[in-house]
């Protein structure tokens, strides 16, 4: 019996490949699975976070039995809520109603793509990442507004078209902040005016944190674009329909707007949906305005802050 070589030498390295394709694929999941544990411990903290500040203003003692210091209490209402009974309107429009949730919480999830959580923590670095962002949170009014038409409700729909209207309105002077951030950006690279047609804008999230970090904590977009920080901010807080800004849920208007008609896990994804924007937002405005991953907070000894040492020569 005779065995080709060559033969043999292919299977061999078609196995080998294969076995590093597998092994790549497994690799892969790892900073995905990172991703979600940083973005579950986030929501936990902010949940956590919320609850304590609201009681503490109110002269209440908050959460304190579910978990240490009541950390765990959003897992357990998460838990009530998948246990709940999932109701559906007998005369809305039921693949409407059911579509919403979903639409609001994957895009705020598809959002997390750009975010860079150190200089090599990124899932997506492009070129694009913060207009991506902008593109992506564009598409959770929908959601909301076929939650609102879904559900067969005055209420619902008013709602969801005060949702839409208001996600929409916020929308352009992000995009104008993050435009400025951006063509700033490009004039510090080339020393000049960068036309659109002459080249492509850089929004890249990892080279907005570098182009901070070269000053230090005086290099801050913060200090740099203060007024954009504060429109930016504002704007944040717009579209994550946070006080004043919640009009979309108007409890003495609207009951609780486009959500007045969910219960069970479709209510939960809009609770997680809500928090998830609010951390995503919270992020980009550290990656656009305040450093990043580079935590550059200038060190200033207390005795030459008050010049202590001058003062006790003049002493001796």
């Amino acid at each position: 019996m005779i065995i080709d070589t060559t033969e043999v030498q292919t299977i061999n390295s078609f196995s080998t490949s294969g076995f590093f394709k597998e092994v790549y694929g497994l690799i892969w999941i790892i900073p995905i699975l990172t991703l979600i544990l940083e973005i579950t411990i986030g929501v936990l903290v902010i949940v956590w976070l919320e609850r304590e500040i609201s009681a503490a203003i109110q002269q209440r003692i908050g959460p304190e039995y579910a978990g240490p210091l009541g950390i765990l209490q959003a897992i357990a209402d998460g838990t009530k809520l998948l246990l709940k009974e999932d109701l559906l309107p007998s005369r809305g429009d039921i693949r409407l109603f059911s579509v919403g949730p979903s639409i609001a919480v994957i895009s705020v999830l598809l959002s997390y793509l750009v975010i860079p959580f150190g200089y090599r923590l990124v899932l997506a670095d492009l070129g694009i990442g913060v207009f991506l962002w902008i593109a992506i949170s564009s598409i959770a009014p929908i959601g909301l507004l076929m939650s609102g038409y879904g559900s067969n409700n005055k209420y619902s729909f008013s709602g969801g078209l005060r949702a839409a209207a208001q996600s929409i309105s916020y929308e352009i002077p992000l995009t104008l902040c993050v435009l400025s951030i951006s063509l700033r950006l490009e004039i510090g690279r080339n020393d000049q005016v960068v036309l659109p047609y002459d080249s492509d804008l850089d929004s890249s999230t990892v080279d907005i944190v570098e182009a901070q970090s070269k000053y230090g904590f005086w290099g801050w977009n913060l200090w740099r674009q203060p007024i954009g920080f504060l429109v930016f901010l504002i704007s944040s807080l717009a579209e994550c329909e946070r006080l004043p800004f919640d009009l979309p849920e108007a409890e003495e208007e609207l009951v609780a707007g486009y959500q007045t008609e969910y219960s069970g896990i479709k209510y939960a994804l809009f609770y997680l949906a809500s928090y998830l924007n609010l951390l995503v937002s919270s992020l980009f405005v550290t990656v656009l305005y305040l450093g990043g991953w580079n935590f550059s907070i200038p060190y200033i000894p207390i005795p030459e802050l008050f010049r202590i040492n001058q003062m006790a020569g003049i002493f001796e």
